[in-house]
């Protein structure tokens, strides 16, 4: 590959041996940055690059993430993300985003794609460590509080029973007639549990949590099996990306199947699935207008969002 997902990318030392160590906490504070996070929104204070830093621009970035100083927040409340190449510090703190001229709110959904490395890489781990503090207030051993410890990257109840981040793995695979050329095809589908929208019908990858005591390729032909009923040929690993929402790695793979053998969706999971060209997904990922509707109820298909891995794997794929 030539390129990564796009909330794989990062440019931030973590800095891990610096969290136990509360002197250098203490004396890199006051000079810090702060990435100011709405975690249950998932959302960021950005600038548009008209205004912001032309660094930014010449990587391609649509939007710069505004970081401020630490001087009115309690450090106790803060979370150290890392150290940029500069040698500064950056925190993270959950809570209502401030109103700052020249800047909006938006999610990292929406807008991961259209940020520069160091960016993405920043909000990315921001809002999936943010994320595990909130739900993880109350130790899942002993029922007690927690609180925080190591910079934010632990939590203790009273008892002094430690915990750390928790990242739930899940599979995506884009299942593929491994045929090259225009007329390859691959195998997406509209998922049940996505809400409708009118005039618009959306179709990405089989996706799904590994299970305990699964590997990640059996999850793979698992869900497979479970949500459209074909066997897989092959199995490949592509890359993986954080999908913070609120705390998920998602491990990307690609497959081969027979697209002779029938298909046989799980109406619970999967409300439709279909094979596509090459060609088809092309021309769709250049802007075409692809109606998979009827006459009486028009469906202008849509893929998964640019910031997700699915779209990833698709347009990869695609090229």
């Amino acid at each position: 590959m030539t390129a990564v997902p796009p909330l794989a990318r990062a440019t931030l030392d973590r800095a891990g041996h610096r969290r136990s160590d509360p002197h250098w906490l203490e004396s890199v504070w006051p000079s810090a940055r702060l990435l100011r996070v709405d975690a249950s929104k998932g959302t960021a204070l950005f600038r548009d690059l008209v205004t912001g830093d032309a660094a930014d621009a010449a990587v391609g970035a649509v939007l710069s993430l505004v970081v401020s100083d630490t001087s009115d927040v309690d450090p106790a409340a803060a979370v150290l993300l890392g150290v940029e190449p500069d040698g500064v510090a950056v925190f993270a703190v959950d809570g209502a985003l401030p109103t700052v001229e020249g800047t909006r709110p938006a999610n990292l959904r929406d807008v991961g794609h259209q940020l520069s490395d160091r960016d993405a890489g920043l909000l990315t781990t921001a809002l999936a460590i943010l994320n595990w503090h909130a739900r993880s207030r109350y130790s899942e051993r002993t029922g007690q509080p927690t609180t925080i410890g190591d910079a934010g990257w632990s939590r203790s109840d009273a008892s002094g029973n430690q915990t750390w981040p928790r990242t739930d793995p899940a599979m995506i695979v884009l299942v593929t007639d491994g045929v090259a050329g225009p007329e390859g095809r691959c195998l997406l589908g509209n998922n049940a549990t996505w809400p409708k929208q009118p005039g618009f019908r959306r179709f990405s990858c089989l996706a799904g949590y590994v299970e305990p005591g699964e590997s990640a390729e059996a999850a793979v032909t698992r869900e497979v099996a479970e949500e459209v009923g074909i066997a897989l040929d092959r199995i490949d690993y592509v890359a993986s990306q954080a999908w913070p929402f609120p705390g998920s790695l998602m491990l990307a793979y690609t497959a081969v199947a027979d697209p002779a053998q029938p298909l046989k969706v799980d109406p619970a999971e999967i409300t439709e699935a279909r094979w596509f060209t090459r060609r088809e997904i092309q021309e769709l990922l250049a802007g075409a207008r692809v109606d998979l509707g009827t006459a009486d109820e028009p469906a202008l298909m849509t893929l998964p969002m640019e910031v997700s891995i699915a779209h990833f794997l698709i347009a990869t794929w695609a090229a």
